[in-house]
């Protein structure tokens, strides 16, 4: 009696964590989520996060605040997200600059891979590889051609250094065996009025602010960034099919601080993964000229490895200084 009363008790206390762990992901959540951006509101990535926000609020059943924290290219988010308490109620808006910042700061007060939790895959966006009317060129050979012929005359602007669309020129000129001389702007919209005045010849851009001038003519078109062609641009082709092996796009998801429980983490991930399946979510993330990234968090973990992998070589290779 006395022995099949402690193998009793033994199994209690052995499925007791497993029933607290399965109540706790019942009842989250029960309050506001504070989602961490660390974007200004109007960009890309805010607008993103807000068209989220509401379809993720409605399946959550609570609401899913933005907080834009920008700074320091987005670690004063990512620092943020990595002191708060691990309980699924402070989230991270994890873009592509997250993975940049890994290699091109030095002395970080955090470690992404480490003290962030990949929760779940939101959207990946190619961008376009765009020339001035003035550059004689109409395909991506062409332009190699015409680059070879001007080492270092043609002036390539970006958002700024070791953003992802001047990693995405710095990989190009690497892969392509070209140089251009690399414009830094304070942001895509200047970059994008020097673009239309000529006085610099080719950008790297993504599509939803770039389109209207592609269209209008304006600007041309050579290709995309993506493996393969873009439902937005369907006459674009890929810079692949021309640089074998190419491909970069501004990665956006959702991390947490480490140690959420994994439960909360798969429940964010399942709702997140819903919201993207939705029929009017994938409209508007079409129109947006993107990609859904449905997936596990443990394949958005991957990602996130992955393009700090590649970015890094891209910065060591091009020789870009570290930001102090």
């Amino acid at each position: 009696m006395h022995r099949r009363r402690f193998l009793q008790l033994s199994a209690t206390a052995t499925a007791f964590p497993s029933l607290t762990r399965i109540a706790r992901a019942q009842a989250y959540p029960s309050q506001p989520l504070r989602w961490v951006v660390g974007f200004p509101p109007g960009g890309g990535a805010d607008t993103v996060s807000r068209i989220m926000a509401r379809w993720l609020s409605e399946r959550l059943g609570q609401p899913v605040v933005i907080e834009n924290k920008p700074g320091a290219s987005t670690n004063i988010s990512v620092q943020a997200v990595a002191n708060a308490p691990p309980d699924g109620y402070t989230i991270l808006f994890i873009g592509a600059s997250a993975a940049v910042n890994v290699t091109l700061f030095d002395n970080l007060p955090f470690n992404l891979l480490r003290d962030i939790a990949p929760v779940s895959g939101l959207i990946d966006f190619p961008f376009v590889l765009i020339v001035h009317p003035s550059v004689p060129a109409r395909t991506v050979a062409e332009f190699i051609a015409y680059a070879k012929a001007n080492p270092g005359k043609i002036n390539m602007a970006s958002a700024g250094t070791g953003t992802s669309v001047h990693l995405s020129g710095e990989m190009f000129m690497a892969m392509a065996d070209i140089k251009m001389q690399h414009v830094p702007y304070r942001g895509a919209g200047p970059a994008v009025t020097d673009m239309l005045g000529g006085q610099v010849q080719v950008i790297f851009d993504s599509m939803p602010s770039i389109i209207p001038h592609i269209r209008s003519g304006a600007l041309r078109a050579l290709a995309v960034t993506s493996a393969t062609r873009s439902s937005q641009l369907p006459d674009t082709p890929a810079i692949a099919d021309t640089v074998p092996g190419y491909e970069a796009s501004a990665l956006f998801g959702m991390g947490a601080p480490r140690n959420t429980p994994k439960e909360i983490v798969e429940k964010l991930n399942k709702e997140i993964n819903a919201v993207l399946a939705e029929p009017g979510m994938t409209k508007q993330i079409v129109e947006l000229g993107g990609d859904a990234l449905i997936g596990t968090p443990e394949a958005f973990g991957a990602m996130i490895v992955a393009e700090t992998e590649k970015w890094k070589k891209v910065i060591e290779g091009a020789d870009i200084k570290k930001v102090e």
